[in-house]
């Protein structure tokens, strides 16, 4: 990571503070489906190819994708080719509508299993955090009920860390202790 700007931006800017935009939502729910079996960083260099392909991560947007679009997605290099989790992209578009016709906004779910809260570790090394959770197992067996899918409990957890649910930055990570001082909300672009 040392070596790639866009990683150290991402993990200083954005990984693990407090998300309360569903739009940013929608965007990690398309992002971390790509990264199932892949590295972040593979799915981080292609986020722009991801933002133009799927309409600027615009729920209703992408929910109405044509098969045209879908078909020309799948041969775009700008992203990963993968029909499967290309399809998902536009499953999960309608999934995330429906559940913001059922709760207001897919924030108000998310942050339901926490009641609200961010979930501090205080992990010492990287090796330490889990690849998954009983809470990214509930996630993710909520949002298969509520017709997502590539939402593993893998994938969920990814999702939990990026949004700042969890902070799972170690202990010795100046992110770490800034995330535990400020609960600021986050919107991106």
């Amino acid at each position: 990571m040392a070596n790639d700007e866009l990683m150290m931006r991402y993990h200083d800017e954005e990984w693990g503070v407090p998300l309360h935009d569903d739009r940013c939502w929608f965007e990690f729910i398309i992002l971390d489906a790509f990264q199932a079996g892949l590295s972040w960083r593979t799915v981080l260099h292609k986020r722009e190819g991801f933002r133009k392909v799927f309409l600027g991560f615009e729920p209703e947007r992408v929910a109405s994708m044509s098969e045209r679009r879908i078909e020309a997605a799948r041969r775009n290099p700008a992203i990963i080719r993968n029909r499967l989790k290309i399809q998902a992209a536009v499953n999960n578009a309608r999934a995330f509508l429906a559940v913001q016709d059922k709760r207001g906004s897919f924030d108000s779910l998310i942050w339901s299993f926490t009641d609200g809260e961010v979930i501090r570790n205080r992990w010492k090394e990287t090796g330490d955090i889990p690849a998954s959770t009983r809470l990214s197992d509930k996630v993710s067996k909520t949002l298969k009920q509520e017709g997502f899918s590539f939402v593993g409990t893998t994938i969920c957890y990814s999702l939990l860390q990026a949004g700042g649910i969890v902070n799972d930055h170690i202990v010795r990570c100046f992110r770490h202790r800034e995330l535990n001082q400020a609960n600021s909300p986050r919107r991106m672009r």
